[in-house]
């Protein structure tokens, strides 16, 4: 598939990604959004996101990104990227459902290819290493690669994960000779981290606890304590990924309150638990290794039912 066979004749296209932008998400829209405005300039392109996190606004086009979805319209083509489900659109989902032509690039095991044309490939390390296939590399700029290697580097964990294949690296090192400064890229969007974030995650380290016999890890931020530590949401990033390389550990949880008393729920794996499986039956999904999920209900009690389902895998 390349992406510019759907872009003939076509005159207004969207751009959506999932709510509570990631780098992958927020890398794999802004480097087709790029790709469109610079050889596609005849084109109205708008792109739906949620707000991002400050470390992706470096990105070429991160200022364009529209988070209002007031304005009834409809769009020749509406492409969404890194998203498993219509209903992780958020308010752009009414662009999606009265577009013309919808198309969904992702590697989610969880999507069920809801699109008229579906790019789907879960065994792909992100969304954003789909995006370089899609593209025609002889046309890659270095401000689309940066958003390229943004997405791969988040989704892959700087390489670590096991989605990581040669042909994950071969791309990284394409877009290196590209002129990306890829040290600065990973150092300021991966691994800096404010006093603040320091801070609550030293707080969900301490309050953690083992189960199943130093099996699973789990922790909990609440609402006081981000207020306590001066954090919202984005600034949790990284926290169940800490929680996931503790030794003997096979499956991590971490769970933080919401504003409307919810808990969203992240989960990790080494491998023998599939995440994505236990967390699709609370309403989530994501990868066999990494997913997540919003779910009501006291903590505990949201902790000791994916315990039970953790226990039935190990």
């Amino acid at each position: 598939m390349k992406l510019e066979t759907y872009l003939q004749d076509v005159e207004s296209v969207a751009i959506g990604g999932h709510v509570k932008p990631d780098g992958d998400c927020v890398g794999s829209t802004l480097a087709v959004y790029n790709y469109i405005k610079t050889y596609f300039p005849q084109i109205e392109v708008t792109m739906y996101l949620e707000p991002i996190p400050n470390i992706f606004k470096f990105l070429k086009g991160s200022d364009q990104i529209v988070s209002a979805c007031e304005q009834d319209r409809r769009y020749d083509l509406f492409l969404t990227l890194d998203c498993g489900d219509i209903g992780r659109l958020g308010l752009a989902a009414k662009y999606f459902e009265t577009a013309r032509k919808t198309i969904c690039i992702d590697h989610h095991i969880s999507n069920h290819s809801f699109a008229d044309i579906n790019y789907i490939f879960p065994e792909a390390s992100s969304t954003s290493e789909l995006v370089f296939g899609v593209l025609e590399e002889e046309k890659l700029t270095r401000e689309i690669a940066e958003c390229i290697y943004v997405g791969i580097v988040h989704d892959t964990g700087v390489f670590q994960y096991s989605c990581t294949s040669a042909k994950t690296m071969n791309i990284a090192g394409k877009l290196m000779e590209l002129g990306i400064d890829f040290t600065k890229i990973v150092d300021d969007t991966f691994y800096k981290k404010t006093f603040q974030q320091n801070r609550i995650l030293g707080q969900a380290l301490v309050d953690s606890r083992l189960y199943l016999d130093g099996k699973c890890i789990a922790t909990v931020v609440t609402r006081a304590q981000m207020q306590e530590f001066e954090v919202e949401p984005k600034h949790l990033e990284g926290i169940v990924q800490q929680l996931r390389v503790t030794k003997d550990v096979e499956a991590a949880m971490f769970l933080y309150e919401t504003p409307e008393g919810d808990y969203k729920v992240s989960m990790r794996s080494n491998g023998i638990v599939d995440v994505a499986g236990i967390l699709e039956g609370f309403g989530g999904g994501g990868h066999v290794r990494a997913a997540g999920a919003t779910v009501s209900g006291a903590p505990e009690e949201i902790i000791e039912k994916i315990l039970q389902k953790v226990s039935e895998q190990l």
